[in-house]
């Protein structure tokens, strides 16, 4: 069996505008969290990579100490356990599918399956385990590569390949597959995914105690390849309060629940010009203005300032 190559040794995933600005917005969203008990109470698990960039976060910003990395190239464990940032996250080497059945899931967990590959059937199967498990107040999100295959192979033969015939809609079509729609049809087939395991999880039980899944993220963005984020948060009906009270439309726009995404688009700026359009943000009534800067990279811009990041050169 040939060594499994990781994509940290491609990609810096520091320095990925896109992901840098969603890894920012989904850490706000599970500060709200704090309504279904303390953020220390829950443990996050994740692929960490040599960067270990959401943990670095996660563990700064909301204080979770919990944590757990799942790392699928087991020929490198010095190399994870020297990048390793704090003492809290605990390295398991393997493949998601073989980890993630040994973990306990007595505790509340945010789990991110953060593939660097497309959707497939090892993927489905990670959903199934953690949604048949999950203890409510959880989260789960799953980004994926949403890049469709060229247009001259036959895409639909090759998504039934990769996710099972099962799981692609009959009304789907070839040219359906094309620009963003593959990233669509992947969020369809996450979300009756989970939907399928908790409605079985569901049977039998009293109405109070039964499971619910609310989408929280629907997110699209693009680093090179096109990008594809889904996810939400599963809670018992008895503690829909406990949700409203989260508020998380309320207090962030770029929450989605349903098919329609919360588009990434980080414009090309430079530290001037970016020093510019902060001193007239946040905006109120008056237009923000940026002489030479394109209007649409402003409007960009404005919606993602307090997320935007600033990568720099120094000697540390």
């Amino acid at each position: 069996m040939s060594p499994i190559q990781g994509s940290y040794e491609k990609i810096n995933y520091h320095i990925r505008p896109g992901k840098n600005v969603e890894r920012k917005m989904f850490a706000e969203v599970f500060r709200r969290l704090s309504e279904f008990g303390s953020l220390r109470s829950y443990r996050y698990v994740g692929f960490g990579s040599a960067y270990f960039s959401d943990f670095y976060l996660l563990h700064k910003s909301l204080g979770l100490h919990r944590m757990v990395s799942i790392e699928k190239d087991v020929e490198n464990q010095s190399r994870f356990r020297f990048n390793r940032p704090f003492a809290c996250i605990h390295l398991h080497f393997g493949r998601s599918n073989d980890v993630l059945p040994t973990l306990r899931w007595g505790t509340k967990t945010i789990l991110w399956l953060d593939y660097d590959g497309r959707l497939d059937s090892g993927a489905l199967t990670d959903i199934s385990h953690f949604c048949s498990a999950a203890q409510a107040g959880s989260v789960i999100v799953i980004s994926v590569n949403a890049m469709p295959d060229p247009a001259n192979q036959d895409r639909l033969r090759s998504l039934r390949a990769r996710v099972g015939n099962e799981n692609v809609p009959p009304e789907v079509t070839q040219a359906s597959l094309g620009g963003w729609g593959t990233a669509g049809l992947y969020r369809r087939i996450i979300h009756n995914q989970i939907s399928q395991r908790i409605n079985e999880r569901n049977g039998g039980l009293e109405e109070p105690r039964q499971l619910l899944y609310r989408q929280l993220f629907n997110f699209r963005y693009a680093d090179g390849a096109k990008m594809v984020s889904v996810g939400g948060l599963i809670y018992e009906h008895r503690q829909q309060a406990i949700f409203e009270r989260c508020a998380f439309q309320k207090h962030f726009d770029f929450v989605r629940d349903g098919d329609e995404p919360y588009s990434i688009e980080t414009p090309n700026l430079t530290l001037r010009e970016i020093h510019h359009l902060d001193s007239q943000l946040p905006k109120r009534t008056k237009r923000v203005t940026g002489k030479s800067i394109p209007n649409a990279d402003i409007e960009k811009y404005a919606k993602l300032y307090r997320y935007f990041p600033r990568f720099a050169e120094a000697e540390i």
